[in-house]
């Protein structure tokens, strides 16, 4: 037998394929979940045939997580552009009628007629590093909106309020100046107690995020630009 195509109309907990062979003979469809068996399934129906290539569509959107699967274990995946299968559909004589089987036929037909289509390789470093920089960002503006808070509470608590620049220690200790005996300040110092615990929560994680920025890297901290920025405290806005 010839190569054959694997067309993957891929959603987010399910994934429907078809098998065509070079002469766009259909060998197998089939709709799969997502889930562990079901990725599974699919993946032994479509080892039967031997000399095989999955034709995902999206492999940097929705079709992204089974086509890293896929390759993963060890499987060829191209990347199917969307403007493809849309140009078969229009073409085809069903009168490009959109179903889920449809798409994964069209699929298939559009990876076979077209030339040069992007192989799909494992993630590599940097996707590890972007995702490091985006958790870091997300530190960031954990301790902007926790410190914004605490100045709300200490303007409220303490006449003239705390410094622009505060540290969780330094909030504490203006915060153990002060003993309301209303109701309402004991409300706030509470609260402004509690953001200052979470504060000190959120401080510490950079720095295991700097290392595995750096262990990811393969470069000492002070050589990598995205470490430095890691190792960077975030300034109040």
């Amino acid at each position: 037998m010839g190569q054959v195509i694997i067309g993957m109309d891929p959603h987010k907990r399910s994934a429907t394929i078809e098998v065509i062979n070079d002469r766009e003979k259909v060998l197998a469809q089939g709709r799969f979940d997502t889930d562990r068996d079901g990725y599974q399934t699919m993946l032994e129906l479509g080892r039967q045939h031997k000399d095989r290539i999955w034709a995902v569509e999206g492999c940097n959107g929705i079709g992204k997580h089974l086509a890293q699967r896929l390759v993963a274990d060890g499987e060829i995946v191209m990347d199917v552009p969307a403007k493809l299968p849309a140009r078969a559909r229009v073409f085809d004589t069903g009168q490009g009628r959109k179903t889920d089987p449809a798409d994964a036929h069209h699929i298939a037909v559009a990876a076979l007629r077209s030339k040069g289509l992007r192989h799909v390789a494992v993630d590599d470093v940097t996707v590890a590093l972007r995702l490091l920089v985006d958790r870091r960002d997300g530190l960031g503006r954990a301790h902007t909106d926790l410190l914004n808070r605490i100045h709300k509470l200490l303007l409220e608590l303490l006449p003239g309020g705390a410094k622009k620049y505060l540290s969780a220690a330094q909030a504490r200790e203006l915060l153990n100046t002060v003993r309301p005996r209303d109701l309402v300040g004991r409300t706030r110092r509470r609260l402004a107690s509690e953001l200052i615990t979470e504060l000190v929560q959120v401080d510490k994680k950079p720095k295991p995020l700097t290392r595995s920025c750096a262990s990811s890297s393969r470069r000492p901290v002070a050589a990598c630009r995205t470490c430095t920025e890691l190792a960077r405290p975030e300034r109040p806005g």
